[in-house]
């Protein structure tokens, strides 16, 4: 295997020269950071598109032939255009709030309003991941923790999401619970009934768009979470479980990347949580070194899905040939697949 001493990336950077209109001055003013003007644009879009299609869907004159071609757009729409790019979004404002102090109640806007339309429950997915994953950093007491896992088994992948869609917000309210965290759970609690109280309500309306725009998104997007989440975290050093280089992965040079915020890079946002989704190139470029020395796996050219597809095939040859030799840390192609193989074991 080649030695890779420099890494060149193209993944997303901040602008060094960007040039505003008057409508993008308008949402500087209410944002905290300039360098997310592109979630002012998406959430835009989603809201002129994705609301009023799924609207739609309710009315009584949308039916027959015409109701399935307008629930096929918003599916398309929904979970090939729009759901990673605002899974992602949500994730990046969870961590650094969009709107600045003046403005914040614009920040409820995101988790209340299009949450529910790609299968969020209100605030769940911020509790989950900031108040919850992040502290427990896929260890023991992490409510989507894979080490118990044998992860290139598809057996144990349908356990763990199994046990994750019928238990992760009970679960996740006992654990806010055990801590004395109430408002967390209630949080938890209170977003949970919201969007499924609402469900049942709409159900009256029509329960065909009831199930077409919440429900098969919600089922669409948990099991798409933990399919990343299993990815993210498939290889984890037994003898070193909590060190972040050995139980994440990175994913570089991907369009996914372009996509998504820069969302491959989850090493670096375990290390540092709320670093700039811009941000993340650099700080793999200025640490290499450490990611040599702890022989961490960065991908090049695939992304999360990829990941997790070659596991449930054991297909760790593709998965080698993808691994960034940085300073040289493997000498061998059987080496990187001996390693993967390695911190793919269940640990118990």
């Amino acid at each position: 295997m080649k030695p890779v001493t420099v890494l060149t990336l193209v993944d997303p950077v901040p602008n060094s020269n960007p040039v505003y209109n008057a409508f993008d001055r308008f949402w500087l003013k209410r944002i905290n950071d300039p360098r997310d003007l592109p979630f002012i644009y998406l959430t835009i879009k989603i809201s002129l598109t994705m609301v009023p299609v799924g609207i739609l869907l309710f009315l009584p004159f949308i039916t027959g032939w015409v109701w399935w071609v307008v629930a096929t757009v918003y599916f398309t729409f929904n979970n090939f255009v729009f759901k990673g790019p605002f899974g992602l979004m949500l994730h990046c404002s969870s961590h650094r709030p969009l709107f600045n102090t003046q403005n914040a109640f614009l920040n409820k806007y995101l988790p209340w309003v299009l949450s529910p339309f790609f299968g969020q429950t209100p605030e769940t997915y911020a509790a989950h991941h900031l108040a919850m994953h992040h502290r427990e950093n896929n260890m023991e007491n992490d409510l989507s923790s894979t080490m118990q896992y044998q992860r290139d088994s598809l057996r144990s992948f349908l356990v763990y999401f199994s046990k994750f869609f019928f238990t992760v917000i009970p679960s996740l309210a006992w654990y806010f619970n055990e801590r004395s965290q109430v408002a967390l759970r209630n949080r938890v609690i209170r977003g949970e009934l919201v969007f499924f109280g609402a469900c049942i309500g709409l159900c009256f309306i029509s329960w065909q768009a009831t199930v077409w725009v919440f429900l098969l998104p919600l089922l669409l997007s948990r099991i798409v979470m933990m399919v990343g989440n299993w990815a993210q975290h498939s290889f984890i050093d037994a003898e070193d479980p909590g060190n972040f280089y050995k139980n994440s992965i990175t994913c570089v040079n991907t369009p996914y990347n372009k996509k998504c915020w820069n969302d491959g890079y989850h090493i670096s946002h375990h290390i540092k949580p709320a670093l700039h989704w811009t941000l993340h190139p650099e700080h793999l470029q200025t640490n290499l070194r450490d990611y040599a020395e702890n022989k961490a796996l960065v991908f090049e050219g695939i992304h999360f899905l990829h990941v997790w597809w070659y596991l449930m095939n054991k297909d760790y040859k593709k998965l080698a040939k993808r691994v960034v030799n940085v300073h040289g840390m493997f000498t061998s192609e059987q080496e990187v697949i001996d390693l993967m193989k390695r911190r793919a074991r269940a640990i118990a």
